[in-house]
């Protein structure tokens, strides 16, 4: 899809560069500008082959450039790169750019067609722009932590949730640019924030918050405003949450999943909010007449009821699951197999290789050096 395109990547750790990750998969030309000591992601563990699980992950596909940005021939050459790029992603620290004399705005005012992400922790039109934050940060500032986890402490949501968000924004965000781009000839200068990004993901909890009776308290793998949707086991020991939507499934549990007519009658289970409201009363119902039954023979009931569950399976289960898809990339000498990105058709051009650091820098200097 985005063959011909060119983006300069000041990037380090994962929003930014799961962003140009995405620009890479659908076929543009990714110019990953990396210190002497390199990506510091590149450094998290060793787990793939030696190398960062972070970095294998969100690297593939890019060529790595080193420039020391302290030199001014290598920081002329990244200038001159960045005048070349159609796209230039970064998450430099706020005012970093400034400070190496590129002025992201004289470069817009010089080609208005020029596409410019700049990817912070918070907006540059609020009080918090200058400071640093991560996304565990960002999951406790937000809020989020507070409606995550037990009903007695917080938790972390258990992937870098926020850091996703935002790089899967600023992807969106360079797509509607290109649009723009193709349709009118102008580009666009744009902010993405961590903070704004696990903003929107608080919508519900914000709205009802605001507007609301309060915001929804911490209940595990239970729904706050939904019941029954949580965590039961069956007499075998297999944990398994259920998850009823609507009347309709209420009623095909009942019938079809416990054979139980009495819960439809119970007043007590009349409707939503009343379960909610006596949802100890309706999950320990339901965790009686589960416990009686092994777990393929609920999975049979379940899946008779047409109601919606699911095993509450390690992380090595997903390794083996017959719905699970990889695509691959080398590390070095060895092909690596990577969740695969849904809905988005690979580049014949894409090359699923992890760079080694600094693997293209003679190969682009030599062609800014032919451009001259």
């Amino acid at each position: 899809m985005l063959e011909q395109i060119k983006v300069v990547a000041l990037e380090q750790a994962v929003a930014a560069p799961l962003c140009t990750r995405r620009l890479a998969q659908a076929g543009a030309e990714i110019i990953k500008i990396e210190r002497p000591e390199g990506d510091f992601a590149r450094f998290y563990d060793s787990a793939v082959v030696g190398e960062s699980t972070y970095f294998v992950w969100l690297n593939a596909g890019k060529k790595s450039v080193v420039l020391d940005l302290r030199s001014d021939r290598d920081l002329a050459a990244l200038k001159k790169l960045i005048q070349s790029a159609d796209v230039l992603v970064q998450n430099l620290k706020p005012g970093a750019l400034a400070k190496l004399g590129i002025d992201l705005a004289e470069v817009h005012e010089q080609r208005p067609d020029f596409i410019s992400v700049s990817i912070s922790g918070f907006s540059p039109d609020g009080p918090g722009h200058e400071r640093k934050a991560y996304d565990l940060l960002m999951q406790a500032e937000s809020g989020l932590a507070d409606i995550t986890g037990s009903p007695h402490a917080p938790g972390r949501v258990g992937v870098s949730i926020v850091d996703i968000a935002t790089g899967m924004f600023a992807y969106e965000a360079v797509l509607g640019a290109l649009i723009q781009r193709g349709n009118t000839g102008v580009g666009a200068a744009i902010a993405v924030s961590l903070f704004d990004a696990v903003a929107e993901m608080l919508a519900v909890p914000y709205l009802l918050q605001r507007y609301g009776g309060g915001a929804p308290q911490r209940v595990g793998l239970a729904h706050p405003g939904i019941c029954p949707y949580g965590v039961f086991v069956s007499a075998d020991e297999q944990y398994f949450v259920l998850s009823i939507q609507n009347e309709r499934e209420w009623q095909q549990l009942c019938r079809v999943g416990l054979d139980s007519g009495e819960m439809l009658e119970d007043p007590r289970c009349q409707g939503n909010e009343t379960r909610v409201a006596n949802r100890e009363f309706v999950d320990g119902a339901l965790q009686q007449s589960f416990a009686e039954l092994t777990y393929a023979v609920i999975s049979q009931r379940l899946t008779a009821a047409d109601v919606a569950f699911a095993p509450l399976n390690p992380v090595s289960a997903l390794l083996n699951h017959g719905d699970f898809h990889t695509e691959s990339v080398r590390v070095q000498d060895q092909t690596i197999e990577l969740p695969r990105v849904p809905g988005l058709p690979v580049s014949e051009r894409f090359s699923p290789r992890v760079p080694e650091l600094g693997a293209d820098t003679e190969a682009v200097m030599q062609s800014l050096a032919a451009d001259v």
